[in-house]
């Protein structure tokens, strides 16, 4: 497994050194990521003693990614936001990388944005506007980066998930969720409606749904995250990061050539209209019918035997 954490200065060395011989310890094989001061690096300035964001990197193809501010309640502060942004042009570019969990260190996978953050920015010479912008068009980005990405990413969400957090675990493709978990839009109460997670929410739950947790604020637990399609599994809590993990192997033992065109035509087809969604769909069935790898998954089904993929 292979692990990269993006921090700055000795801090960076230090959880280098220990990740590096616990894996040792484990038979595993570790090496870093860019070195600080780098171009993924350059967003965890926020803070010299803390790794914003951890990545594993399995040999089986799947990467875990993990917010690491449990003190800040993983909240997307900027540096955080500019970190993710960084970490998924990455993992995009990077053939050996399958399927992405998205996990979170602390008892709260993301309490949305760093309010501590907008609050200072409020004595700014324009009142926060600039930097306001520049943090909405930023967590925009990150997310529409979760749905760009060639791989499919799941949230592996141990505990609360409100606000932007709450608009993460909505963008992710998949999402498994701790029976504690639970979730919330609750921006209305402090008189910040929450407009930008209701975008993701509105495309992963009904609408009657999206506008009761965006109105009243209300925090919902697992269960019912799940009845209206939140979430894809509820699972004890010391069983999220192993029932996500399965399922990310899952995926990475498939075809990414396949698994890149479904998740690409998904979305393109997902909010047109009947005909335009057929069209688009079609276009992508053709386009992965021609694909080698589709020509040896069904030469596989025919002739009964285990398909070699070359992703190609």
């Amino acid at each position: 497994m292979n692990v990269f954490c993006f921090a700055t200065g000795d801090r960076a060395e230090g959880v280098r050194a220990k990740r590096e011989a616990a894996f040792k310890r484990g038979g595993r094989r570790a090496r870093m990521g860019p070195e600080p001061g780098g171009p993924v690096m350059s967003a965890a300035k926020e803070s010299a003693a803390e790794a914003l964001l951890l990545r594993e990197d399995g040999a089986d193809g799947v990467t875990l990614l993990t917010l690491n501010r449990p003190a800040a309640r993983n909240s997307l502060s900027l540096p955080m936001l500019e970190t993710l942004e960084n970490a998924f042009a990455a993992i995009g570019g990077d053939a050996s990388v399958r399927c992405l969990v998205l996990a979170a260190n602390g008892p709260v996978f993301s309490a949305g944005h760093d309010l501590k953050e907008i609050a200072a920015h409020r004595a700014d010479p324009d009142g926060g506007r600039a930097f306001y912008d520049r943090a909405m068009e930023t967590c925009a980005r990150v997310m529409m980066a979760i749905t760009a990405l060639p791989q499919p990413v799941i949230a592996a969400v141990q505990g609360v998930a409100t606000a932007a957090g709450c608009q993460l675990v909505a963008t992710c493709d998949l999402a498994v969720a701790s029976d504690h978990a639970r979730f919330a839009t609750p921006g209305v109460d402090i008189g910040l409606f929450c407009s930008t997670p209701a975008v993701p929410l509105a495309r992963a739950v009904p609408r009657k749904a999206a506008m009761e947790m965006l109105l009243t604020g209300g925090m919902i637990g697992a269960e019912e995250a799940h009845r209206i399609g939140l979430v894809n599994r509820v699972v004890p809590s010391d069983q999220v990061m192993a029932t996500a993990m399965g399922l990310a192997r899952h995926i990475a033992a498939r075809s990414a050539l396949t698994v890149r065109l479904g998740k690409r035509a998904f979305y393109a087809q997902v909010e047109k209209p009947l005909a335009e969604a057929y069209r688009e769909a079609a276009c992508a069935m053709t386009d992965n019918l021609m694909a080698r790898d589709a020509a040896e998954g069904i030469g596989a089904f025919v002739e009964k035997r285990k398909p070699v993929w070359e992703d190609r």
